[in-house]
């Protein structure tokens, strides 16, 4: 009877040992390697005004290297001669190198479909296209905040619609 008494004392004892070693780890959860950011954008000019909102979110696989997923919307209202309206939506695929802790390199694709509509327009001109730019970018990080240059590598002066320029800056802001 006491070897039986013995090692069921024993028995609890070590499960609450182990019970409580286990306790005592914290357990990690995909989320807490998550960030979520983006941008917005307000412009206005002359005739001329621009909306845009970009949220996005990485997923941190260590220090140095991070990848996510990007949505993009642009809205755009010309009261020129043009009188134009256009809808620039898509998404993006994002991936992040930082070497050092305030320097980080950037790889982006990103696909847009453009819709344009002329208010005044006797020949059907209205615009529906998709435009793909591939950009590589250095950034400045500090905190939450990044900000640099991005240069799409996929950049045609004659095709692109959206982008004067194939340099672009970048201000990102993830949490």
């Amino acid at each position: 009877m006491r070897k039986i008494l013995f090692l069921h004392t024993l028995i609890i004892f070590a499960h609450l040992n182990l019970t409580g070693q286990n306790s005592d780890l914290e357990q990690h959860r995909f989320i807490d390697d998550v960030r979520f950011g983006g941008g917005i954008n307000i412009g206005m000019g002359n005739n001329y005004s621009t909306f845009s909102i970009s949220p996005s979110a990485i997923y941190d696989f260590s220090d140095e290297f991070s990848a996510g997923l990007g949505l993009t919307y642009v809205y755009v209202k010309n009261k020129s001669l043009v009188n134009s309206t256009t809808n620039i939506y898509g998404g993006s695929l994002l991936a992040f190198y930082r070497p050092i802790s305030n320097l980080q390199f950037s790889s982006e694709f990103e696909q847009l479909k453009i819709d344009q509509a002329y208010a005044f327009s006797s020949l059907n001109e209205d615009a529906s296209l998709w435009q793909p730019a591939l950009y590589i970018g250095a950034e400045y990080v500090t905190g939450n905040i990044s900000m640099g240059l991005r240069y799409d590598i996929l950049y045609d002066k004659t095709t692109n619609v959206i982008y004067s320029s194939a340099l672009s800056p970048v201000f990102r802001v993830y949490f």
